[in-house]
């Protein structure tokens, strides 16, 4: 159970420091061959882990689980390391490769972290058939990712780990923004 609670968490603090709103995003954790991922339309300000939704992997995803249940199981099989997902939708990353093109962070943490953060577009009409392809095989060889006018997913072996990925990446365009430079 601890770790349903630690995901439940972090997917609050998600919304609590402005990187999702009340209902987006979505966080899945592997515990072998199970999935344990937030349910389609999860409020982070009330979700308990008594909701979150078990998905097989190799198998379709649950019924009930995020939309994006489908890329997070194919993260999953194409990154044997990877035991977390974070999918935030993170303001200032968004509005900052909106224009498309890699983001390079202009500070020093975020230099240290990511050198280059890849920016792939995926068009909307087609996001719910293209993403799951397209993003895990990003994140095969990446920790994170940005879907253009959607959002960050950052894969990691721990939740804390992605969960400060997905921060830093977030501070580094909010600077960036605030520095008036668009790198």
């Amino acid at each position: 159970m601890k770790l349903r609670d630690e995901l439940v968490q972090y997917y609050r603090w998600l919304r609590q420091y402005g990187l999702n709103d009340s209902h987006s995003g979505n966080v899945s954790v592997r515990n072998g061959d199970k999935v344990w991922i937030t349910p389609t339309g999860a409020c982070a300000d009330t979700l308990v882990p008594a909701e979150l939704i078990k998905c097989r992997m190799h198998r379709p995803p649950t019924e009930g689980a995020s939309l994006d249940a489908a890329l997070h199981l194919a993260v999953y099989a194409r990154n044997p390391k990877a035991q977390v997902l974070i999918h935030s939708h993170v303001p200032y990353t968004v509005a900052l490769t909106l224009r498309g093109g890699d983001f390079i962070p202009l500070d020093f943490e975020g230099q240290y972290y990511f050198k280059r953060i890849a920016v792939i577009d995926i068009p909307y009409a087609e996001y719910v058939r293209q993403a799951p392809a397209l993003v895990a095989d990003a994140l095969s060889s990446l920790s994170l990712v940005v879907v253009r006018g959607h959002g960050l997913y950052v894969q990691a072996e721990t939740l804390n780990l992605a969960y400060k990925w997905s921060c830093s990446v977030e501070l580094s365009a909010k600077i960036a923004l605030l520095a008036g430079r668009f790198a």
